[in-house]
């Protein structure tokens, strides 16, 4: 006799919360199966039925439970608060299934059920605060290494998600708050708007509205999920909201579309316009750096090299030019770079030094996936292997040179011209110049300076 697993997810516990899927679900089963406080959660539907309750660290033991009984031809309801898919025992059951020589082919037939999730409830009684792009990271490091979670909340912060966190604090783990809000602070306004909510929708709801640097002083626990808004998020009348955007592209006041934008088109900063608004900026700013124009757009040094060189004809980028170099051609570069004369490498570390070294180009010898100059007074050692794009850059009459970026189109190092007394040397200036389109990959948007 083939059996059943239902997969319930119950929101967070109130009958009027349940999806009727759910109700139907539990109603359905032989079997219930479930951490003891979900049990007490829907006690009031288990009249007459086989209840099975296992501890907080029992997880998988309730994943073969559900396993068994359902071998014995019964309909077995594995419940969870929340959704059951999201941190839930979803995925542990599929595992301990997989494993066990289950397949969606076999006799016993498994249904997941979504429920309300912790951070979808939350959410629903502070505001609106994930109306844009957001994101969910566990700081539970019993399964899962403190660097990832660390590297996690590293990206979201620097990505502008709000941020919600569950499994926040323990009664051992208490720090885990205290860095999770260390990192995003160096990402975010200490101001920031955070919602801090326990046990939503339960008797011992309670919600605090508070600010970033704030956080890690509140009452926290197991029961508590705790929502950081991003830039753009603020409080009003104690309600914490995050605009969808609508501002970027409508007047508040008449609803029409702003200037250079259009209805049902892609924002002017979308994915198809965004280039020709870095071209534009570098028209405006033109005393503006590469560096300084990759941070205003949040963008890499490649990704604005990019924007420049598909300039074409009235879209320049005001003083600045550059070309990709043909992909089979990085190495030519540094062999046509010692007619350049001297040239200044820049190197800066992620932390923020910068090294600058006056070189000759004929100095660079080839050692495996190293580029090396050693000197007697200094060595540079470029990871050759990383580099998978060049760019050849001209700014107005002060700056000739080439950055190579890795795969993210970060600058590995970039190479210059010297100029002495604010001129370049005749000899280095034609070679560049004549090497220039020899150099760059064809391009239709490509514009040569006379």
């Amino acid at each position: 006799m083939s059996g059943k697993i239902l997969l319930v997810g119950f929101g967070p516990g109130a009958r009027e919360q349940m999806t009727g899927r759910a109700l139907a679900a539990i109603e359905e089963a032989d079997v219930v199966i479930g951490y003891s406080t979900y049990i007490k959660l829907v006690a009031e539907l288990l009249d007459g039925k086989e209840v099975v309750r296992k501890g907080m660290t029992e997880e998988i033991d309730r994943c073969i439970e559900a396993y068994e009984q359902a071998k014995q031809g019964k309909t077995v309801a594995l419940i969870s608060s929340g959704d059951i898919g999201v941190y839930g025992m979803a995925g542990p059951t599929y595992e301990v299934l997989f494993k066990s020589g289950w397949t969606p082919a076999s006799e016993i037939k498994v249904e997941v059920i979504p429920g309300s999730t912790a951070l979808s409830s939350c959410a629903s009684l502070v505001g609106a605060p994930l109306t844009h792009d957001f994101c969910s990271i566990s700081l539970s490091d019993l399964l899962t290494p403190w660097p990832t979670i660390a590297a996690r909340i590293e990206a979201a912060g620097r990505a502008d998600f709000v941020t919600a966190l569950y499994n926040p604090k323990s009664g051992r783990r208490t720090q885990q708050i205290v860095e999770a809000q260390r990192i995003l602070l160096q990402h975010r306004n200490p101001a920031t708007p955070v919602a801090i909510v326990k046990s939503a929708y339960r008797k011992r709801q309670n919600i605090q509205m508070v600010r970033l640097d704030q956080m890690a002083e509140c009452d926290i626990g197991m029961l508590t999920t705790v929502i950081i808004g991003n830039s753009t998020t603020y409080l009003q009348e104690g309600l914490m909201i995050t605009p969808r955007g609508y501002a970027n592209k409508y007047d508040d006041l008449t609803g029409e579309a702003l200037a250079g934008e259009q209805r049902g088109r892609s924002l002017s900063m979308g994915l198809e316009g965004w280039k020709g608004c870095v071209r534009q900026y570098l028209r405006a700013n033109e005393k503006t750096t590469l560096r300084q124009t990759a941070s205003h757009f949040n963008a890499t040094n490649g990704e604005i090299l990019s924007a420049i060189a598909e300039a074409a004809e009235g879209d320049g980028a005001g003083q600045f030019s550059a070309a990709a170099v043909q992909s089979d051609q990085h190495q030519a570069v540094i062999a046509a770079a010692r007619q350049w004369g001297l040239l200044r490498a820049v190197v800066r570390s992620d932390a923020g030094a910068v090294s600058e070294l006056i070189i000759h180009a004929e100095e660079f010898s080839q050692r495996g996936e190293w580029l090396n100059i050693e000197t007697p007074y200094f060595h540079l050692h470029i990871h050759w292997a990383e580099v998978k794009q060049g760019w050849l850059i001209r700014r107005g009459e002060s700056l000739r040179g080439v950055h190579f970026t890795n795969a993210r189109g970060e600058t590995l190092f970039n190479l210059s011209l010297v100029r002495q007394e604010e001129q370049f040397d005749p000899e280095a200036l034609a070679a560049f110049e004549q090497d220039w389109p020899t150099l760059s990959a064809p391009s239709t948007h490509s514009r040569e300076m006379p």
